[in-house]
């Protein structure tokens, strides 16, 4: 999908009409009201005179022509004020926009809104149907109040930094900020939620999300699993990267490459290996738990002698759960990708041409758009006081 006219694209999204004022920053916040800009949402991003904390950090120290690549990356289709809310002034601004919102979403640390005089007791007064949505690391109250909240600390202390890996090894998180944008994911459904509510009732409410609390959520299985057994699972000696499952699931080393293998029954992958110790009825299971490092280092064995590509050939034709490992370099030139759109470019103002993820759900009366770059800082700040005080004069 190439969109390089995305300045004059109509907004055709379902939230078209919806008006967010953002008071987000960092991850979690900004990828949940750029999924509802994306959804054709008014994203108001308010932010202070230095700006979100993110445009002064980027992975890998990535600042393509001065702004920084993980701004750019969460804070398309949103437009930028900037307010300084330790002001009177600013906060006497925010309050106006507030007041012509539909929905409030920030993630400071709890109390922050409440000492700049715009917490949810203030806010509902200024707009009742307000949908006001808080996210902060642990929560509003509790022993961890004070600690600062952030996807790694989430991640810690979860519990599933010792799913991964091999036993033996230390606890391992993930590289993706999986706390940080489950949070987006979960602020998205509960807002869409609550908006549903009020269309149906006038009220709005206050909605409370953390990190914490999310990555515990979506690790149902995982600790279900721990809930019932009264143990913690132990990792595998080869590699296996659930320790909750056994043989023959993981990825394998091949001739060129790699491959993975799903949950398949180990006596049929034993035929198409011709691994014969395994094809007796004892492994017609797709889960064999009992030795299943000494399954993995056989199979693992027959795997290095052909490419990825001849493997993917025998399997799956006997549809065997397996597919080839991508980088993120051969994931972008997938076939499967490129039919699906989600590798998209747009040109920015002062970047120039940016290319990012694409949009993952499609909707077939309301198509989503790529009609605003991420903005610069108070960008739009004189756009938006006008459209303020032209409403509030009404």
């Amino acid at each position: 999908m190439n969109n390089h006219n995305y300045m004059n694209n109509e907004i055709t999204g379902p939230l078209k009409g919806i008006r967010v004022a953002d008071f987000t920053q960092l991850a979690q916040g900004p990828w949940a009201t750029q999924m509802l800009g994306d959804m054709g949402a008014d994203i108001i991003k308010i932010e202070p005179p230095k700006g979100d904390w993110m445009r002064s950090y980027a992975y890998g120290n990535m600042y393509p022509g001065g702004e920084s690549i993980s701004f750019l990356c969460f804070n398309r289709n949103k437009r930028s004020i900037v307010l300084d809310l330790k002001s009177e002034e600013g906060v006497a601004t925010a309050k106006k926009l507030i007041a012509q919102s539909d929905i409030l979403i920030e993630n400071f640390r709890p109390g922050v809104m409440d000492r700049l005089g715009l917490g949810y007791e203030v806010v509902k007064e200024i707009n009742p149907g307000i949908i006001f949505c808080s996210s902060s690391g642990y929560g509003s109250d509790g022993p961890y109040i004070n600690r600062p909240g952030q996807d790694l600390m989430a991640q810690s202390l979860a519990g599933g930094a010792y799913l991964n890996g091999k036993k033996g090894d230390m606890p391992i998180v993930t590289a993706v900020g999986q706390a940080d944008l489950l949070t987006s994911l979960f602020i998205v459904q509960s807002v869409l939620a609550a908006l549903y509510y009020k269309q149906q009732t006038g009220k709005g409410q206050k909605i409370e999300a953390c990190l914490f609390n999310s990555i515990i959520a979506f690790q149902v299985q995982e600790i279900t699993a721990f809930l019932h057994k009264g143990a913690n699972p132990e990792r595998s000696e080869s590699g296996i990267p659930n320790p909750w499952l056994g043989a023959p699931y993981g990825l394998f080393e091949t001739k060129d490459n790699y491959i993975s293998i799903g949950m398949n029954s180990v006596r049929k992958l034993a035929v198409l290996l011709n691994v014969p110790e395994y094809d007796h009825p004892e492994f017609e299971s797709n889960n064999v738990i009992e030795n299943r490092d000494d399954i993995r280092v056989a199979f693992a064995a027959v795997f290095k002698t052909k490419s990825t590509n001849d493997w993917l050939d025998i399997l799956l034709p006997h549809d065997v759960w397996c597919s080839q490992v991508n980088t993120f370099k051969e994931m972008v030139d997938d076939p499967q990708v490129k039919h699906n759109n989600m590798i998209l470019d747009y040109e920015h103002p002062v970047v120039g041409k940016i290319r990012t993820t694409g949009f993952p759900v499609r909707f077939s009366e309301t198509e989503q758009k790529l009609y605003r770059p991420a903005p610069s800082l108070g960008e739009h700040t004189a756009e938006i006081m006008q459209e303020i005080n032209s409403r509030d004069q009404e």
